[in-house]
């Protein structure tokens, strides 16, 4: 029977990768350990690739790839959130499932691999589909934007809203016809909403990436007053705020309307001035 693989490092994947013939479907399992949903999901796609008999060479291969840790690879398949399963054939995507939908995951992995040229030895070896177990609760992605009135629940905070974080107006969806000009516009606008600004993937209570959760834990940790921004919830701002502050990743940290940068950088900052953001600090 076929596995579900752990990749370590971008060689071991590129090198798995090349091993496999050009008809082989390929299903990427990206995850993180903090993530609950995501030990559910590996259990699902440890029991579909059970269902899938192990050939010579292998006409379906399953990988699981820790998206924190091999973050370059994460940005090639636009990783927005965990789990996250992409279904891969000749080097093109041909489908991905964002969240913890299991039957849809299963649907996808049997859709696809019917299709390739050994769909004979791609099909489950019992003819039968996998028992797949109730999905866990998990955080869907936004269908809006979304913005920070409180910080993440704690003990010490969870009865009430947070005092240390800033409410920030919405702005309105853009079409594609407006102009960049219009994009840059609104972005000037959001990167001064607030004194500090956080622009990251999920929210200060479900975080859905470690650096996120990493960099929000910082400026609770120093009582920040800030805004933020998800921005999985808005393409237009995901896309355009890396054009207009010239840096390709996030979260990013902006204070007083300037860029900071991501995690590293602000830690950076407050490892040379340890006084960094204490003048939005609510204790101050």
């Amino acid at each position: 029977m076929s596995a579900l693989t752990e990749i370590v490092s971008e060689a071991d994947f590129a090198a798995h990768l090349s091993s496999l013939s050009p008809s082989a479907l390929v299903v990427l399992y990206f995850h993180t350990p903090w993530a609950a949903p995501c030990a559910q999901m590996r259990t699902v796609l440890s029991a579909l690739a059970s269902q899938y008999p192990a050939t010579a060479p292998p006409t379906i291969s399953f990988i699981s790839i820790n998206a924190e840790e091999l973050p370059d690879i994460s940005e090639e398949y636009d990783v927005s959130a965990v789990p996250f399963v992409v279904c891969l054939r000749s080097g093109q995507i041909l489908e991905s499932i964002s969240g913890s939908d299991a039957i849809k995951v299963r649907d996808a992995i049997e859709r696809h691999a019917g299709r390739g040229n050994g769909a004979a030895a791609a099909a489950p070896a019992d003819g039968h589909r996998a028992h797949i177990p109730p999905p866990l609760s998990a955080v869907p992605r936004e269908d809006g934007p979304v913005f920070a009135t409180q910080s993440p629940v704690t003990a010490s905070n969870a009865a009430g809203p947070a005092a240390n974080a800033t409410p920030v107006a919405a702005a309105p969806t853009l079409t594609p016809e407006q102009s960049q000009e219009a994009l840059f516009a609104r972005l000037t606008e959001l990167v001064k909403a607030a004194p500090v600004m956080l622009f990251m993937k999920g929210t200060p209570s479900s975080p859905q990436c470690g650096f996120s959760r990493q960099l929000v834990g910082i400026l609770r940790e120093r009582s920040v007053k800030y805004g933020f921004f998800n921005i999985l919830a808005d393409e237009d701002v995901r896309q355009g705020l890396k054009e207009f502050a010239e840096w390709p990743t996030f979260p990013q940290l902006w204070v007083g309307g300037e860029l900071v940068g991501g995690l590293d950088i602000v830690r950076e900052e407050i490892n040379s001035d340890p006084n960094f953001l204490t003048d939005y600090s609510v204790n101050k």
